[in-house]
């Protein structure tokens, strides 16, 4: 009988998980697909083609794909290779503290480059990818002109404080705010333009606007030091940095600036590969 685990079933969305197949014929071919829905409905999908081994089984740490969206050993590889079927469609998630990621995993006991129609899989399982742990607190500011959202680990602290600037693209941007506060970090996600009563684009970069984020955040009680996390998707980060590369040597900050934004799949320590962080 075809059996497909996938542990743990629910976990951060950053934690890595093992997906095995067992009692398949001995060098089976088979097919994997995994699906998901983002939380506008846009349909996301990868695939990939693996053989079973003469034990009849399949272990994603261990066996290569062998064609499909990616090949070679990819534990993840599922995870991070979906792909939406709108063009261009961005896989942002919206509410990080209410629902995961749902993603179903199917196993198919033959080669399916395309859609399989109504061929129904050998066997299934749904996983959950959180962006927050049970216990976080979400805290929205809107004090003075500073607006975005507060997440805080369980306990009294001190923590250690982060200001992710991820809003690059607009509006208020959480995803890796709440998953970085389900490490340990009181984490401010601060929104800068095209949210609530911030201007609509980004003319010009108000550069005390992210000195009265990042006072507001150091005098939080539950906050022991500042982390400025910088994305680098506008051309205005530049300012911003050469600002907080001043700032910091004022009061109890230090710098990080990332090259590349959390990919669904990755772990978010692999973010510090692109990580160059100043101290003071």
């Amino acid at each position: 009988m075809f059996q497909l685990t996938v542990t743990p079933a629910s976990a951060l969305a950053d934690e890595p998980v093992h997906i095995q197949a067992t009692g398949l014929p001995p060098l089976q071919m088979v097919t994997l697909i995994a699906t998901m829905k983002d939380d506008k409905g846009n349909l996301y999908r990868s695939r990939a083609f693996y053989r079973a081994n003469e034990a009849g089984e399949l272990d994603l740490k261990r066996d290569p794909a062998v064609g499909g969206h990616y090949m070679g050993v990819h534990p993840m590889g599922l995870i991070w290779s979906l792909q939406s079927e709108r063009p261009f469609a961005r896989l942002i998630k919206r509410d990080v503290m209410n629902t995961p990621f749902w993603i179903t995993l199917d196993l198919y006991d033959s080669v399916y480059i395309h859609k399989v129609g109504d061929v129904q899989p050998k066997a299934s399982q749904v996983l959950q990818r959180w962006f927050s742990s049970p216990d976080l607190e979400r805290v929205p500011i809107r004090e003075g002109r500073v607006r975005g959202a507060l997440f805080l680990p369980p306990g009294e602290g001190p923590f250690p404080g982060l200001l992710d600037l991820l809003g690059g693209i607009g509006g208020l941007v959480e995803y890796r705010a709440s998953l970085l506060a389900a490490r340990g970090f009181a984490v401010l996600a601060l929104a800068y333009f095209a949210y609530d009563d911030l201007p609509n684009q980004l003319e010009e970069v108000d550069l005390e606007y992210f000195e009265e984020a990042a006072d507001l955040l150091l005098a939080h009680p539950k906050v022991l030091k500042i982390l400025f996390i910088l994305p680098g998707n506008i051309i205005a980060n530049i300012y911003i940095y050469i600002y907080i590369y001043i700032y910091m040597y004022l009061t109890n900050v230090c710098f990080a600036y990332i090259t590349s934004l959390f990919r669904l799949g990755h772990s978010t320590l692999e973010l510090k590969l692109g990580i160059i962080i100043s101290t003071l």
